[in-house]
C-alpha cells in the first residue's frame, strides 16, 4: 500500500496563541489519518522554524580547542567532535571525525489504553537537521544535558513519567546503541511506560492509535528515528515465539553472534581530531580531502517551540542516502528476516545485528559479495512489501536519509548466504531487543517497518 505524502504549508514568521494544554479528552486523541493530517498542518502554522548554514568558527559557545583540533561547548557538555582511529594488526588502516556524546539520553513513549486500543502520545517535534522540519518523535526525547537544563531553557514535558517511583507501569526499559559509523558507543535509554489517568494533552502533544503511528511508518520522513527504535523495542501483541517455531535456536543464534564477534580483530580507538588524516576545516567544515564522506558543518536555529528557542550547533551531514535492507520469507509459516553480524567502529561491542544489506551514503552494491542480495540490493530479486525513505537523527545529522526496504523472497534464499548472515524469527529479534547492544539502530528500524505490514 503506498501511502501519499503529507506536505507543510508555508511556514509563518510569528507563532499563532495556543491554549497550555487540554484534557484526555477527544482534542487529544486523532483517531484517523484525516485527524492527524489537521493536527500536523496546524503544528506547522504554529511554528516558527528557522535553520540557517554558518561556518563553524562563527558558532556561539562552540570552539576548536586549541591542543587537540576537537570541536566542543564550552560548558563541557552536550557533544563533541574528535577523532576515530581504526587499527588492524597495529596498523592504522583508517581515521575520520567522529560524534562523541557520552551522555546517555531518554526516548521515552506514553502508552494508554483507550476503548480498548493502544495509544502512544506522540510529538510533532523541531530538530535542525530534519529535511521537513517537524517530524514524528517520542513523547520524550532529550539528552541528559536538555533535561537538566544546561541550556537554561524550559523543563522538558513529560519527563516525570519515565524517571522516579512515581512513573506508570513500564513495558520497555533498555539503553540501546545508535550510528556506529558517525557516533563514538553512544546509546539512549528507549523506554515505553503504560499509564491509566489523565495525562494533560500540550499543542504539540497527541494519542495516536498504535495502528495509526504504523500506518505513518510508511510515509516519507514522517516518524522521526528516536520514535523508530522505541516502537520496535515494544513487543507486539500476540507474539509469542513457541519453542520449535524458528529455524534456529535462540541459543544458537547467540552463539553465532558471539562467534561473530570474535572474528572481529580490528581496534578502535579516539585520538584528537588534529591527529586525524585526510580530513580539514576548510570553509568553515570539516570536510574530507576528496570530498567523498560527510561533512561536520554548522547551523544557527530558531525554533519557537523547544526548550530554548534559539541556538547555533554543528550537525554531520552525509553525502547521498543510505540503504537498508530487511530480506523475509516464511519458514514453516513463520515469518523470518535474513539478519547480518555487522562490526562498525563506533560500537560499544564493535559487532550488532544488523539488516540483511546496509549501505552508507554513497556506498555501491557492488561491493555486496553474494550475488543473490547483490540483485535485492539492486532491487531485481524479490517482492517490495515496504518502502519508504526515513529520517535519521536531526538533533544530530543535517539531512540524513535512509531508504528502508522490507522485500519478501522465495525459496531462492533456502540457506544463509555465508556465516556472517542468519535466518532469526520476527519475535527472535523482539526478545533480543530486551538486550541492548544486540541489534542496531538501522535493524531496529526496519522491525518497526515490518510490524506496519499485514500477515
Amino acid at each position: 500500500m503506498t501511502e501519499r505524502a503529507i506536505t507543510a504549508p508555508p511556514q509563518v514568521s510569528r507563532r499563532i496563541p495556543l491554549p497550555g494544554t487540554t484534557s484526555g479528552g477527544p482534542d487529544a486523541v486523532l483517531s484517523t489519518l484525516e485527524d492527524f493530517e489537521r493536527w500536523w498542518a496546524e503544528r506547522h502554522r504554529a511554528g516558527r522554524f528557522e535553520v540557517d548554514r554558518v561556518p563553524l568558527t562563527e558558532l556561539d559557545a562552540w570552539h576548536f580547542d586549541p591542543g587537540t583540533g576537537n570541536l566542543g561547548h564550552e560548558s563541557g557538555r552536550f557533544f563533541t567532535v574528535e577523532g576515530l582511529q581504526v587499527r588492524f594488526g597495529g596498523v592504522v588502516e583508517r581515521s575520520q571525525p567522529v560524534i562523541h556524546q557520552h551522555e546517555i539520553g531518554v526516548l521515552g513513549i506514553l502508552v494508554k489504553e483507550i476503548d480498548g486500543v493502544p495509544h502512544c502520545l506522540m510529538q510533532a517535534k523541531m530538530e535542525p537537521g530534519n529535511v521537513n522540519v517537524l517530524q514524528l518523535s517520542p513523547t520524550v526525547q532529550a539528552t541528559r544535558s536538555n533535561y537538566t537544563q544546561v541550556h537554561r531553557g524550559a523543563q522538558t514535558r513529560y519527563l516525570e513519567y519515565f524517571t522516579g517511583l512515581a512513573r506508570g507501569e513500564v513495558l520497555v526499559d533498555v539503553l540501546q546503541s545508535e550510528q556506529g559509523a558517525w557516533f563514538w558507543r553512544k546509546r539512549n535509554r528507549n523506554l515505553v511506560v503504560k499509564v491509566g489517568g489523565e495525562v494533560p494533552v500540550a499543542p504539540d502533544f497527541r494519542w495516536l492509535p498504535l495502528p495509526l503511528v504504523h500506518r505513518l511508518l510508511r510515509i516519507d520522513n514522517l516518524v522521526n528515528m528516536d520514535a523508530r527504535t522505541v516502537l520496535a523495542c515494544l513487543p507486539p501483541a500476540g507474539t509469542a515465539g513457541a519453542p520449535g517455531t524458528a529455524r534456529h535456536p535462540t541459543a544458537d543464534i547467540l552463539s553465532w553472534f558471539t562467534e561473530a564477534k570474535t572474528r572481529c580483530d580490528w581496534h578502535a580507538r579516539l585520538v584528537p581530531l588534529a591527529e586525524v588524516g585526510g580530513w580539514a576545516v576548510t570553509g568553515g567544515e570539516i570536510v574530507d580531502d576528496e570530498r567523498r564522506q560527510f561533512r561536520i558543518t554548522g547551523v544557527r536555529v530558531t525554533a519557537g517551540n523547544r526548550e530554548v528557542t534559539r541556538w547555533t550547533q554543528p550537525l554531520l551531514e552525509p553525502r547521498g542516502q543510505g540503504l537498508a535492507v530487511f530480506v523475509t520469507k516464511l519458514i514453516d509459516g513463520v515469518r523470518h528476516v535474513l539478519v547480518q553480524a555487522r562490526p562498525e567502529i563506533g560500537l560499544l561491542d564493535l559487532v550488532e545485528i544488523g539488516p540483511t544489506i546496509q549501505l552508507s551514503p554513497g556506498e555501491d552494491a557492488g561491493g555486496i559479495e553474494d550475488p543473490l542480495v547483490r540483485e535485492v540490493a539492486r532491487g531485481r530479486l524479490g517482492r517490495t512489501r515496504f518502502s519508504a525513505v526515513l529520517s535519521e537523527e536531526g538533533g544530530r545529522f543535517f539531512h540524513a536519509l535512509t531508504r528502508y526496504r522490507v522485500v519478501e523472497v522465495g525459496e531462492e534464499f533456502g540457506t544463509e548466504p555465508s556465516p556472517d548472515y542468519c535466518w532469526v524469527a520476527d519475535w527472535q529479534l523482539t526478545e533480543l531487543l530486551r538486550h541492548g547492544h544486540y541489534v542496531n539502530i538501522e535493524a531496529r528500524s526496519l522491525l518497526a517497518c515490518l510490524r506496519s505490514l499485514p500477515y
